[in-house]
């Protein structure tokens, strides 16, 4: 039996990361839930007991809690995060904060396991999790040459102020969150933009990618991202080219014997992966999987998950699973 504890358990995240805790087989003895001032006091149910959430606060790790999911910002996270860990307990941070700390397991456990050089473990962007759940099996098997995303995400991925603009949009009122309304719109700019031309986004997906995969400086790796009126699931486009020859027949071989991943790839059919099927799944669903005519041994990738779900609180969840197993 382990303890835990959910940091920003009203939040999107937060709220399933609690009801994925519910469905795993993670037998937990106590569950203590955390948030802002604001939320305190709010009454959550799990496993059928009513939970009081807490503001954290400097004291919340002063007892006896294994794990702690963090889903309340990169700020909250580079606070408390440390103080958790020196407290003993094992922390898995959904923010941006921690991910490319050279110190910092960056995990997705269908892709590496952590090695536990601290008690910090960074969940990655929504898009990466659902990208390298495929491209790590072909990875192994042709070797990766040259990546280049373009994503198509869901508003869900801005939390509660992402799914408010889309729903008001529809009603006509002006966005409080996007700089442009979302609603019968397509926004490309997630995140801030860099330097370079690329937003903080593209440049997650880029970096994150080379780390969990552990590819070096030889591999290419290009993204666009993009922001869609759609509510729940990203949507990924994925070309990528490998070193060793293959053909779609061994691509959709290889990701049919994968873990986590669902290939529906009957396109004469009208049969492809799509964000409505895929919102409440755990895993990452693949299609329309062919060859780029334009360029040798190149291959375009279509791939969909819920990005609440594996994209943060079914990972996380995953992780502190595979850390349970590896510790009996």
């Amino acid at each position: 039996m382990a303890n835990f504890a959910v940091v920003g358990a009203t939040g999107v995240v937060g709220n399933k990361m609690l009801e994925c805790l519910e469905e795993s087989n993670l037998k937990i003895d106590k569950l203590y839930l955390f948030s802002s001032n604001r939320s305190a006091g709010k009454v959550l149910k799990f496993r059928g007991e009513d939970i009081e959430v807490e503001e954290l606060n400097e004291n919340s790790f002063d007892r006896d809690i294994d794990y702690a999911l963090f889903s309340a910002g990169g700020s909250i996270s580079g606070k408390y995060a440390p103080i958790a860990e020196k407290k003993g307990v094992i922390v898995i941070d959904n923010s941006s904060f921690w991910r490319m700390h050279e110190d910092i397991d960056l995990i997705v456990p269908e892709c590496n396991e952590p090695k536990l050089n601290r008690k910090i473990i960074a969940n990655p962007n929504c898009s990466t999790i659902q990208s390298v759940v495929p491209l790590k099996p072909l990875n192994d098997k042709f070797g990766i040459k040259r990546i280049a995303y373009t994503t198509y995400q869901a508003v869900s991925g801005s939390g509660k102020k992402g799914i408010d603009d889309l729903k008001n949009g529809q009603k006509g009122l002006d966005p409080t969150n996007y700089p442009h309304p979302i609603y019968n719109n397509v926004l490309p700019h997630i995140d801030s933009f860099l330097d370079n031309g690329y937003t903080k986004e593209e440049m997650k997906m880029i970096d994150e990618t080379k780390k969990i995969l552990d590819l070096g400086d030889d591999v290419s790796i290009t993204a666009t991202c993009v922001r869609v009126p759609v509510l729940n699931s990203h949507s990924v486009e994925i070309n990528v080219s490998f070193n060793k020859e293959a053909t779609v027949e061994e691509i959709r071989d290889v990701l049919s014997n994968s873990p986590g991943v669902v290939v529906i790839d009957n396109p004469q059919d009208n049969k492809y992966p799509m964000p409505i099927m895929t919102s409440g799944k755990n895993e990452v669903y693949v299609g329309r999987i062919r060859k780029d005519i334009s360029q040798d041994n190149a291959f375009h990738i279509w791939c969909v998950a819920d990005n609440i779900r594996k994209g943060a609180a079914t990972n996380a969840v995953q992780i502190a699973e595979m850390l349970e197993d590896l510790t009996k």
